[in-house]
């Protein structure tokens, strides 16, 4: 029986020590300097350890987890982003999806993929896959997805995660996993002292309602400049029309890499810890938000707050908006096809 008893206690997949519900489980993948545990609730990256740092934001329990409602870490979907008026136009059929206040359909709405549990259907001690079968008509959305998300880590120190979706009828799909990253190894500093760069020319430009326009705008001469790197917190508060719509950097970036996994879209800094993470996709943007909205009444994981502007978010994607703009890359599966996506996040 204590043969038995300890096999149990060793399962890589446990119920985690603070959740009070059966249906809360954790995955740990375990490799050279890395240790990740993945939520089965928002298939989420709960702690991301590289050295001993962990460095990602989040909670200490499911309860806090499930009523402040963030996306730490999670699989945000059907939709990142915001689909306008919440309208979708497909072969000429009209869908109206869920609008909160603003009037749009924001992040595939509520609840969205990171509020749903997950089933795990596969894992070992460095990959794990989670699968979430959205059902026709969730939020507005037509047709039943069934959408797979596997997480592998890799003797390289590569945090990759592969997407594989298909869909009952034609449908949108615009998914990404929404993990703030802080790397300065105390989750209460800001990030504006780590240094940034990124692969683009170019990014989405907002109104005054934060609603993007379908333009794109040229970065050069701009805060949005980061072909060569620049510490984040270097040009953040200079007087720009964008920056004030968002109070910070929050904008889709249209990446130079074309989707070549051997091209990194972008690499972050800290000059403290000396970890470098840089970022690679087969996605055509980039989102990057620098947790403007943390008001330091959040309290994370270590009893520390999340206060303003202490994570960066590499939300890899298309564009928000994309079914209404036909000039961007589409985001229409059908019914026989098969989507695909990958990032990856190496660590050094």
């Amino acid at each position: 029986m204590k043969k038995y008893l300890v096999i149990f206690v060793l399962l890589t997949i446990s119920l985690l020590s603070f959740a009070q519900k059966e249906e809360m489980k954790l995955v740990t993948l375990r490799a050279s300097n890395m240790e990740v545990k993945i939520m089965n609730y928002g298939a989420r990256i709960h702690q991301l350890k590289f050295r001993d740092t962990d460095l990602v934001l989040g909670f200490d329990s499911l309860e806090e987890y499930t009523r402040n409602r963030q996306n730490f870490g999670s699989v945000v979907g059907r939709y990142i982003g915001r689909i306008l008026g919440g309208y979708l136009n497909i072969d000429g059929h009209e869908f109206m999806l869920q609008i909160r206040h603003n009037g749009d359909c924001s992040h595939g709405g509520s609840p969205n993929f990171g509020e749903r549990y997950w089933k795990i259907l596969s894992h070992n001690d460095t990959t794990a896959t989670l699968r979430y079968i959205s059902p026709d008509g969730e939020n507005g959305f037509p047709g039943e997805l069934t959408l797979d998300v596997t997480y592998t880590l890799t003797q390289k120190q590569d945090l990759r995660i592969d997407y594989k979706a298909t869909t009952t009828k034609p449908t949108v799909l615009n998914i990404a996993n929404h993990s703030f990253f802080n790397m300065t190894g105390d989750h209460a500093s800001d990030v504006l002292g780590e240094e940034l760069w990124l692969a683009a020319d170019s990014f989405a430009i907002y109104d005054m309602e934060k609603r993007v326009t379908g333009k794109l705008a040229s970065v050069h001469g701009t805060p949005f400049d980061f072909r060569t790197p620049h510490l984040i917190g270097e040009r953040i508060e200079d007087p720009n029309r964008q920056l004030y719509v968002t109070k910070g950097y929050d904008h889709c970036y249209k990446l130079n890499t074309n989707g070549d996994l051997s091209k990194p879209a972008a690499r972050l800094v800290d000059n403290h810890t000396n970890i470098t993470l840089e970022v690679y996709t087969t996605e055509p943007a980039l989102q990057i938000y620098t947790a403007n909205g943390h008001k330091g009444n959040m309290i994370g994981k270590g009893g520390k707050p999340h206060n303003r502007r202490n994570a960066i978010c590499f939300e890899t994607m298309h564009f928000p908006n994309s079914p209404n703009n036909p000039q961007w890359p589409s985001t229409l599966l059908r019914p026989g096809e098969t989507f695909r996506s990958t990032t990856i996040f190496h660590f050094k």
